[in-house]
């Protein structure tokens, strides 16, 4: 999965999937545009690259601001080039009922996991398709897949990602640009923590979603990480429009 030479911007990499993925496309040897709201942490993270001797900036950005997006965008198409988009940035919410969930909750959810992805899509797509090759990986979501009790806005915001990826992907496509998704289940580190630790027994509220997953364990932000570089990589050049389950099993079950 060599990226030599390509370059890769990646949304929310200060943390969690997307730092870990912005590693390992540098690993791979991609020039990797670390992007986030939290300027000390993406800093780190190409702190961090560098000093693994990988080629890496930051552009400080909020995925719901369409705007931003496209300057940030342009600024890197035009020094580098933009080869890969990793739509990664996202958050979760408070563990409630459909009927419980505060509306500017679910609205924030909606305009970050949603608005973020089309911001994305809509600021690179020109400058792909004007060069006729690229790819986009859209982290959603194993709970877009099959729903998730209690985390109704993550869900559907997740599951409109999932659609949305196939959307790109048939009208991209055309024009050489790939469009996939990821599907993570529960991971050691991220959004999962947070899901977690809303618990009164954060351990064992871990324990009993293992149990859901044929492999008996969570996964890791590297596997998750491993997975999108495939997906950006030529070694996925025949593949576009799929979500991709990367989830120890848990929706075979």
């Amino acid at each position: 999965m060599q990226l030599n030479g390509q370059t890769a911007l990646v949304t929310g990499a200060a943390s969690g999937i997307g730092e870990a993925t912005a590693e390992r496309l540098a690993a791979a040897g991609a020039h990797v545009v670390v992007t986030d709201v939290d300027t000390t942490g993406g800093e780190e993270t190409v702190d961090r690259i560098e000093a693994d001797d990988g080629d890496a900036t930051f552009h400080e950005l909020d995925v719901r601001d369409r705007e931003a997006f496209i300057s940030v965008v342009q600024a890197v198409d035009e020094e580098h080039g933009l080869d890969v988009l990793v739509n990664n940035a996202g958050v979760g919410h408070s563990p409630k009922p459909v009927e419980d969930l505060p509306p500017a909750e679910r609205d924030f959810v909606f305009d970050v996991n949603i608005s973020g992805v089309w911001n994305g899509c809509a600021a690179a797509l020109p400058a792909m398709k004007a060069r006729g090759s690229g790819a986009i990986v859209n982290v959603a979501s194993l709970a877009g897949v099959i729903g998730s009790p209690n985390l109704g806005a993550y869900s559907l915001s997740k599951g409109a990602v999932v659609n949305f990826t196939r959307t790109v992907a048939v009208e991209a496509g055309p024009a050489g640009v790939r469009a996939n998704a990821v599907c993570p289940g529960f991971v050691e580190g991220g959004l999962g923590e947070q899901f977690f630790d809303s618990f009164d027994d954060p351990e064992a509220a871990r324990e009993r979603s293992r149990r859901g997953y044929a492999l008996r364990r969570l996964g890791e932000l590297d596997e998750i990480a491993d997975a999108i570089a495939f997906l950006a990589s030529d070694e996925a050049s025949f593949i576009t429009g799929e979500s991709l389950m990367v989830d120890g099993g848990f929706s075979i079950q």
